[in-house]
């Protein structure tokens, strides 16, 4: 049976990192279930993604259903005959719904009792004109842990969609979702000239190359390749190394479409700051990765993942530094002012944190838990009991502060 490929691609604002990857496992499930439940055979789906698009490519679909041979169940035998064996108007009412004629209609036994069975052959429709129901089912499926409304619309998504491509082989095909039209074109870049940016994809190799030609990397395999061979050139520029960071590359990989890496530096005066609080500033809140010397010591470098094709790389770079510079002074700041209260000092504020309504403060559940150690270190030999009139606290000042 001829074959071809269907390309669907949904086309929104920017959806959240964390939500493509679930997105796009959800979507291949909800569009092979679709397409199983007709009699749509096919030989493979693939899935691709950005930020701003969820593409399926399905290989070798079928162009029609197969024709099937059903066999609808009537009344029972006692009621579809008289006692003379000429039909009843149950008999005569079920071959007309099914546009039969009552000698067509057999008797089979079934368990204890028999029942009347008409068998019909079905003609399997076109491919085409029941993708439409199969790929609006797929769109209103529960694809994302939280979806949003838009505008006075009645659809639900992770974020607005502005466009959906769909193509059967060079077809295009033709569906209605809410207040949205598919059509047989997608869009470049969001930075890319809206109408230089728009391509009408001839297949599927079409679509990865032409979405390329226009600043997009649909395939994230591709993408996260790119990003992780620009990082440990970037990295190596700098006499070091990429820290190993999968979860990191792996969010960044599904914040861009079209991926530049970029490195900076920042002043070697916040390398006095304890290692993770400098790792924490860069990869938490701004998504830089870190990079590191043979020994692992840090250096005063970072490496960022830009989402266009710069004009000028050392704009992008001065931006990123001016951002981390005022992150570092921030938790340089804080971190400085913490250490100056030692952590014995620290444990009165505890009275004022409510622990459980019933069970007290925190400072009440730090004594239960000195107790608590305290017996156990005595029963082991590992620790002293308490002298007289000493509390929990005290104990464990001493211990936090020995002479």
């Amino acid at each position: 049976m001829p074959t071809r490929d269907l390309l669907f691609e949904i086309g929104t604002e920017e959806i959240p990192a964390g939500f493509v990857p679930r997105a796009l496992e959800s979507l291949e499930g909800s569009l092979k279930k679709g397409l199983a439940s007709r009699g749509l055979a096919f030989e493979g789906i693939r899935t691709l993604g950005t930020p701003r698009r969820l593409a399926l490519i399905v290989k070798g679909l079928i162009d029609r259903q197969p024709d099937a041979t059903v066999e609808v169940r009537g009344p029972q035998k006692k009621a579809a005959y008289d006692d003379s064996g000429n039909p009843t108007k149950a008999l005569l009412g079920f071959a007309l719904a099914h546009n039969a004629s009552v000698k067509d209609i057999k008797t089979k036994k079934t368990g204890a009792q028999e029942h009347v069975y008409l068998t019909k052959e079905t003609k399997g429709g076109e491919t085409l004109s029941i993708l439409p129901e199969v790929l609006k089912d797929v769109l209103a499926g529960e694809a994302f842990p939280k979806s949003m409304r838009w505008g006075d619309h009645d659809l639900s998504f992770a974020r607005p969609v502005h466009w959906l491509l769909a193509l059967y082989g060079a077809s295009a095909v033709e569906l209605s979702w809410g207040h949205i039209k598919s059509s047989s074109y997608t869009y470049g870049h969001r930075f890319s000239d809206s109408k230089a940016g728009r391509m009408t994809p001839e297949g599927v190799k079409g679509y990865v190359d032409g979405l390329r030609s226009l600043c997009v990397i649909a395939d994230p395999e591709e993408r996260k390749g790119i990003i992780r061979a620009g990082l440990q050139a970037a990295a190596k520029e700098a006499g070091g190394e990429v820290l190993p960071d999968d979860g990191l590359l792996s969010e960044v990989t599904f914040l861009v479409e079209y991926p530049v890496v970029i490195r900076g530096s920042f002043d070697r005066e916040f390398l006095s700051l304890p290692r993770d609080i400098i790792i924490n500033a860069m990869r938490e809140h701004q998504r830089y990765f870190t990079v590191v010397d043979g020994s692992g010591a840090l250096l005063p470098h970072f490496l960022t993942v830009a989402n266009t094709p710069t004009i000028d790389h050392e704009i992008v770079r001065k931006g990123n530094e001016r951002v981390l510079r005022a992150r570092l002074n921030d938790a340089k700041f804080y971190f400085e002012r913490d250490i100056k209260v030692k952590l014995p000092e620290r444990v009165a504020s505890l009275k004022g944190v409510v622990f459980q309504a019933r069970l007290g403060t925190s400072y009440e559940k730090v004594e239960r838990f000195a107790l608590l150690s305290l017996f156990t270190g005595e029963a082991t030999g590992f620790s002293r009991p308490l002298d007289e009139n000493e509390t929990p606290a005290d104990f464990l000042k001493e211990d936090l502060n020995p002479a």
